[in-house]
């Protein structure tokens, strides 16, 4: 009886071609865009991990400033951040904390940066450029490398030499295919020796390593920018099963230099990091919050696309209605003849499922192909964007597609289910 009437079903649609493909049509977006949505995200999530992971693997650790805050959690890191957009300076995490950082057990090595903006020039060329001032160590523990010439030693930074690095597009800018090893340029008009050129590696979330000139971070500081301070240090740790212990280590450290009282344990065994005047973090825990981000960022998307899906539903449960309507004479006869309650309920509901599992179908070939041009052109454009459709976005997509079909289409069935024949077969 059941595939008796999916081949009633395939023969009802047929016979209102044009009434069935726009009801199809409203399923098929909203699919279209489960697969969308899920498939962006998952691209969306590999290009910002894939953005974390270039400033250094699972074994590196970050400490970076933060606005001290009153509030507690959540409340004192969004503050933080709103403080730090609207322009509030943090000056206490210096040079000497990073040499404190070395010399706990864990750490490999680490390196600090601060970044600058000011004009430089070589002859004619002239360009307000990006100062990325970084210790001497960065070139071993970052993934940037030496295209040309050499980096900056240890004790060049430590004797504020004037020497730079240059990315590769501000190379092209300033010298074109001249090679610009040996020569100086002009910043602050003081000269600077060009020692190296980086090999091209692209923007990192807006951050543009090519366009950058490295200069050590003491000569930043004291030679151009005046300052004592720095924007954030990344370590290296020789056992990542302990990172969670080297980052509290590193935390209880900070706290003891920049005088801030070490805080009280809660019951979960979860310290209040209010008012610390810094931050510490982990690759691995960067990833983590990122994939809560986008995670949550996908459910709200798929909320609103489950909108479109429950319009184009009740565009089904209004069309079953109407071939109720239609019908009527023919469930009137069926049911004279002995087609029993579940018999007419199972063909109204069959035939809306298909119409549901129908639209599913291509609403999953469109989303694919969509997703695969939006990676396409992300490509194009110079990200690092996978072409990824997880195989939940599948299961969710015909999984709604069914569920909308039994659920829009029960009332109907229902309706035709429940019809008197006598009165029915009136309708003829």
């Amino acid at each position: 009886m059941f595939l008796e009437s999916v081949k009633n079903g395939i023969i009802a649609l047929k016979v209102n071609k044009i009434r069935t493909v726009l009801t199809v049509l409203g399923i098929v977006v909203g699919i279209a865009s489960v697969i969308i949505v899920y498939s962006a995200g998952e691209g969306i999530n590999s290009l910002i991990v894939g953005q974390i992971e270039s400033f250094g693997g699972s074994d590196m650790v970050e400490t970076e400033i933060k606005v001290p805050s009153s509030k507690k959690g959540g409340e004192a890191e969004t503050q933080s951040a709103i403080n730090l957009v609207m322009g509030a300076q943090v000056t206490t995490l210096t040079l000497d904390d990073m040499e404190d950082i070395n010399k706990l057990a864990l750490i490999e090595d680490s390196y600090a940066g601060i970044i600058g903006q000011e004009q430089v020039s070589y002859g004619n060329e002239a360009y307000r450029a990006m100062l990325f001032g970084v210790s001497a160590s960065y070139i071993k523990l970052d993934k940037s490398e030496v295209g040309a010439g050499r980096f900056f030693t240890d004790a060049e930074d430590k004797s504020l030499s004037q020497v730079v690095v240059l990315g590769q597009k501000i190379k092209d800018k300033l010298f074109g295919e001249t090679d610009p090893i040996g020569k100086s340029i002009k910043l602050r008009k003081k000269k600077f020796k060009v020692i190296g050129v980086l090999k091209e590696r692209g923007a990192v979330m807006t951050f543009d390593f090519d366009d950058i000139v490295y200069l050590p971070v003491r000569t930043l500081q004291k030679k151009v920018m005046g300052i004592n301070h720095v924007l954030y240090m990344m370590h290296k740790v020789s056992d990542t099963d302990r990172l969670d212990e080297v980052a509290e280590d590193m935390r209880y450290l900070l706290r003891e230099n920049h005088d801030i009282p070490q805080p009280a344990e809660k019951q979960t065994g979860v310290f209040d990091t209010g008012k610390d005047d810094f931050r510490v973090v982990s690759m691995v825990e960067s990833m983590e919050i990122m994939d809560t981000v986008t995670g949550a960022i996908t459910l709200l998307l798929l909320v609103i696309v489950a909108i479109s899906l429950v319009v184009g539903g009740v565009g089904i449960m209004n069309i079953m209605y109407v071939a109720v309507t239609e019908r009527t004479a023919e469930i009137g006869l069926r049911k004279a003849v002995g087609a029993t309650y579940a018999d007419i309920m199972t063909q109204f509901l069959v035939e809306s499922v298909l119409v549901t599992v129908l639209g599913g179908m291509f609403g999953v070939i469109i989303g694919i192909i969509l997703s695969w041009m939006i990676a396409f052109g992300a490509n194009y454009a110079g990200l690092d964007w996978k072409f990824i459709v997880p195989l939940k976005a599948y299961i969710v997509a015909l999984g709604f597609s069914t569920f909308f079909g039994i659920v829009f289409g029960l009332y109907p069935a229902r309706k035709a289910a429940r019809m008197d024949p006598i009165e029915a077969l009136r309708k003829e």
